[in-house]
C-alpha cells in the first residue's frame, strides 16, 4: 500500500479534496485524485472527482440527503476507502482562512490550536467555521491521522506595519483589527515556481489571482509587501458577488436610509454584489464576456478598470514592476481580461504579445516589453500537501 497526503478546502456548502502521492520522502507534483463535494446541506449534495488523466471517476449525488459537514465527509472517506484502496492516507493538510495575528507558518492542529483558531472566528465568520468543521469531522473519523493547517493570511505577514494597520484609534488594532490579506497559499505557491519561469523573480512583482474570489499582491524578493484584500476576503477589486473595496459612508446610508441590519448588508457585500450586482445576469465572466447587454460590458469594464488601477497602487507599494504574473480561474484562462488590463495598464511598460496571450502561453509579454507578463496555473492544494509533509517530516 503506498502512501499519499489528503489536501482538503472545506467550504460553507463544498468540500475540495485532493490525494498526493508519497514515496521515500518524495511528495508528487500531481494529485492521483482530486474532486469535490458541492451542496452540502441540500437534497442534491453532489460528489465529482477525476483521476491524474483528468477522467471522471465519480460524478453523483451523496446517498444522504441534506448531509452537514461531517457526513460529507464520512461519504468522502468511505468513497476513497473503495476508489483508492492501494493508497493509505498518512497525513490530512487543511486550508484554514484565517491564521490571526498568531500564525505566520503552518502548525500542526491539535485540541489548543483548534481553541485558538475558533477565537478567530469574527475575524472570517463566512469562512473559519467551515474550515473548522471539516477538521472536527476528520479528527472523528481518522482520530491517530496527523492533521496541518495552512492559513491564507500567513503569507502576507512579511508586509510592513503601515500596511497591516487602519487610520483608526490604537484599541482597534490591538483588538487585532487589521489589514490581514487572503489567498495566501496561492500567492505563496506562486513564489515559489516564479523562479523556474522568469529572471525578475526576486524583483518587484505583482501576482493577479483572479476568479470568482479576486486579489491582488504585490511581492519584493519573493516577500509579500502589500495586497488588494484586508480586514476581510471582501475588499480590494470587484469579485464574482463580493462588492470590492466600498466608502464605508454607503453602509451607514443604507443602514440609515434603507433601514438595513447586519445580516443585510452582509448578504448585499459577500453575495449580491461584484458582477453579479452590476450586470444583473451573471458572475460567471464567460457569461459576461459572451454577452451584448450593456450591463454585461459594464461590469466587465469595471473588473478590468479596479485591476488595472490596483496594479498601480501595487507597483507603488513595491517600488516599480518588473513582473506581472495572473492566475486562478480568470486569470489563466480570459485572455480578453489580460488583454484589457495590459491596455490601461500600458504606462507601466506592459505590453503583451497577442498570439501568446490567446494562446494561454506560459510568457505573454511582447518581446520589447519592460515588464514579464506571464500566465501561471496555481497549485494551493500541492502548497497543502508540500507543507503536511514538510512540518510532519514524512
Amino acid at each position: 500500500m503506498s502512501s499519499a497526503i489528503l489536501t482538503i478546502n472545506a467550504g460553507s456548502s463544498s468540500i475540495k479534496f485532493a490525494l498526493f502521492p508519497l514515496e521515500n520522502h518524495k511528495l508528487a507534483d500531481d494529485a492521483v485524485i482530486s474532486g469535490q463535494i458541492d451542496g452540502i446541506g441540500t437534497p442534491t449534495a453532489l460528489l465529482v472527482a477525476k483521476n491524474k488523466a483528468g477522467e471522471k471517476i465519480a460524478n453523483g449525488n451523496l446517498p444522504v440527503a441534506n448531509p452537514d459537514h461531517k457526513l460529507a465527509f464520512d461519504h468522502l472517506l468511505s468513497w476513497f476507502t473503495a476508489q483508492a484502496s492501494d493508497w493509505k492516507i498518512v497525513a490530512v493538510g487543511n486550508r484554514v482562512v484565517h491564521g490571526g495575528q498568531l500564525y505566520s507558518k503552518p502548525v500542526r492542529l491539535e485540541a489548543d490550536t483548534l481553541e485558538q483558531l475558533a477565537e478567530f472566528i469574527p475575524l472570517a465568520p463566512l469562512h473559519q467555521p467551515h474550515n473548522l468543521a471539516g477538521i472536527y469531522a476528520i479528527r472523528a473519523l481518522m482520530p491517530n491521522t496527523p492533521q496541518v493547517g495552512c492559513f491564507d493570511t500567513a503569507f502576507h505577514r512579511t508586509q510592513p506595519e503601515e500596511a497591516q494597520i487602519f487610520g483608526l484609534p490604537r484599541q482597534y488594532t490591538a483588538e487585532g483589527v487589521l489589514r490581514y490579506g487572503f489567498h495566501g497559499l496561492s500567492y505563496e505557491y506562486i513564489s515559489r515556481v516564479l523562479p523556474e519561469h522568469s529572471p525578475r523573480a526576486e524583483g518587484r512583482v505583482v501576482i493577479a489571482h483572479l476568479g470568482n474570489g479576486a486579489s491582488m499582491a504585490a511581492m519584493v524578493d519573493r516577500r509579500g509587501v502589500a495586497t488588494t484584500m484586508g480586514f476581510t476576503p471582501v475588499e480590494g477589486l470587484v469579485m464574482g458577488t463580493r462588492v470590492g473595496s466600498i466608502d464605508p459612508g454607503v453602509l451607514l446610508y443604507l443602514m440609515e436610509n434603507k433601514g438595513m441590519d447586519v445580516k443585510e448588508i452582509t448578504k448585499l457585500l459577500y453575495k449580491e454584489s461584484g458582477l453579479l450586482g452590476v450586470s444583473g445576469i451573471s458572475q460567471d465572466m464567460r457569461t459576461l464576456l459572451a454577452s451584448d447587454k450593456p450591463e454585461a460590458h459594464q461590469a466587465v469594464d469595471l473588473f478590468c478598470y479596479r485591476i488595472a488601477r490596483e496594479l498601480g497602487s501595487m507597483a507603488a507599494a513595491a517600488g516599480g514592476l518588473d513582473a506581472l504574473v495572473f492566475t486562478g480561474g480568470i486569470g489563466e484562462h480570459a485572455p480578453e481580461i489580460r488583454r484589457r488590463v495590459a491596455i490601461l495598464s500600458a504606462w507601466l511598460g506592459i505590453k503583451l504579445a497577442p498570439e501568446a496571450n490567446a494562446r494561454h502561453d506560459l510568457r505573454i509579454s511582447a518581446p520589447d516589453s519592460n515588464v514579464d507578463v506571464l500566465v501561471i496555473p496555481t497549485n494551493e492544494e500541492w502548497m497543502i500537501a508540500h507543507h503536511t509533509q514538510t512540518l510532519l517530516n514524512l
